[in-house]
């Protein structure tokens, strides 16, 4: 089956403005169904209150933090930490979308009503990490401080369909991370809250995965340009978290984000769902696009399978010290 998507204009004309406007009924359709099936939830519910105890500082009776007081995983702790110092730069992404997607319209009350169910993330988050003790708030602080002066600043922000495109896939990578953290992180309080997390992410990539398959009929060749080079040049908006590829080595080896997760659950799943290797009606360009995301998926599968086998190749060692 070939799907034949027919070209409104030539490429040229397609300005980000235009496409704005012309995928505005697609977006306020796409709001209308987010917010009937979005369930509203209580942050404060997640969060094991009774837990808590006072740190250093004013408190005379603070208790200063240590590893032994944590319940959850060294995985989980640094899983935990790289997730939620991304979710604390919001302002910064908002600050993003709000400046190429606008505060008007549709656009305008999507924009505003992400930031809002992006902003339970973080204050749940914290609230667990700090009444759990399940990481040192002191170096939490400081990790946050440096990371939100840096600011934040896309590689995408040039082009309203590269932007979509990649929260398309972003949205998926940070459900997968938040879900599997939860699972590694050996405290089911911890699971639930990072569950809950994880279905506002699975809706939020489905607004804008659909989104992305609205603007394959409108304009093939730009979007299949922009999917081609998002895919190839994709990366986590956490980048600049101090010491991020340290603790993305571990979360690789943790099986918390990988080149296989990356490849099989991330963007494989969106790619499927668009048919990208199907869509007819291109160009010159956007056929090359096309072949050119064929052979890079086909490369990272290889790169991929290189990474199971080494990581094997670890449990393999590790299972025969723990023997002998």
């Amino acid at each position: 089956m070939t799907i034949t998507s027919s070209h409104l204009g030539s490429s040229s004309a397609w300005t980000d403005a235009r496409l704005l406007f012309a995928l505005e009924e697609v977006v306020e359709k796409e709001l209308d169904r987010h917010l009937r099936v979005a369930k509203d939830w209580m942050p404060h519910e997640y969060v094991p209150w009774s837990d808590g105890r006072n740190f250093p500082g004013i408190f005379e009776d603070g208790e200063a933090w240590e590893k032994e007081q944590s319940k959850v995983t060294e995985i989980g702790r640094i899983a935990l930490v790289v997730n939620l110092l991304t979710e604390d730069n919001l302002p910064s992404y908002h600050h993003e979308i709000a400046t190429l997607f606008g505060r008007d319209g549709a656009w305008g009350t999507w924009v505003h009503r992400w930031t809002a169910e992006e902003g339970r993330h973080g204050i749940v988050m914290r609230d667990y990490l700090l009444t759990s003790r399940a990481v040192d708030p002191d170096q939490l602080e400081r990790f946050r401080m440096s990371h939100m002066s840096e600011g934040f600043e896309s590689d995408n922000s040039h082009s309203m369909l590269h932007s979509v495109a990649y929260v398309a896939f972003q949205e998926l990578a940070t459900r997968i991370s938040h879900r599997n953290t939860g699972h590694q992180s050996g405290d089911p309080v911890c699971d639930r809250m990072l569950a809950r997390i994880a279905a506002d992410e699975n809706l939020h990539m489905i607004f804008y995965r659909n989104l992305l398959k609205a603007a394959f009929e409108i304009a093939p060749d730009l979007t299949m340009r922009a999917v081609r080079d998002v895919v190839v040049d994709f990366r986590m908006p956490g980048h600049g978290i101090p010491g991020f590829e340290r603790a993305a080595a571990q979360m690789a080896i943790g099986e918390v984000y990988n080149l296989r997760i990356h490849h099989d659950d991330v963007l494989q799943p969106v790619l499927r769902f668009l048919k990208i290797m199907e869509i007819g009606g291109l160009g010159p360009e956007g056929l090359r696009a096309q072949e050119e995301l064929g052979l890079f998926m086909g490369g990272l599968n290889t790169e991929a399978a290189k990474f199971d086998e080494k990581l094997a190749a670890r449990k393999a060692r590790l299972a025969a010290r723990a023997g002998g």
